[in-house]
């Protein structure tokens, strides 16, 4: 059995690999007014394609859809087989709401009734 495959036939299985990646992911980067696919996720990187993806370097914020997850800092780590690797330096999950400088109460009231006259 031998491991050669034409080159064009390589080129086919590469686009078609990274085509399914693009489809059933729905995470993207945004960095300023630009936007990518991500085409895997990890604990420590991302990895984008590396004919769109230029080197990124500094903060960016992962969506899911419409959903922000995270706003990261992030540095060019690598480009291998067509993929481009991301390392994060710092990832910090989005809030929808500023975060509270002080410890909240457990049994503290959420709110105050007026009297009722």
């Amino acid at each position: 059995m031998t491991d050669f495959l034409p080159r064009e036939v390589r080129d086919g299985l590469e686009a078609a690999r990274k085509a399914a990646l693009r489809r059933k992911s729905r995470l993207r980067i945004r960095a300023g007014d630009a936007e990518y696919r991500v085409l895997r996720l990890w604990d420590s990187g991302f990895a984008l394609d590396a004919d769109t993806a230029p080197r990124l370097r500094g903060l960016v914020d992962l969506y899911e859809g419409g959903a922000h997850l995270y706003q990261c800092l992030i540095v060019a780590s690598a480009e291998d087989e067509g993929e481009m690797t991301y390392e994060f330096k710092r990832n910090t999950a989005a809030l929808d709401r500023a975060p509270l400088d002080f410890a909240r109460d457990e049994g503290a009231p959420v709110a105050l009734l007026g009297r009722a006259d």
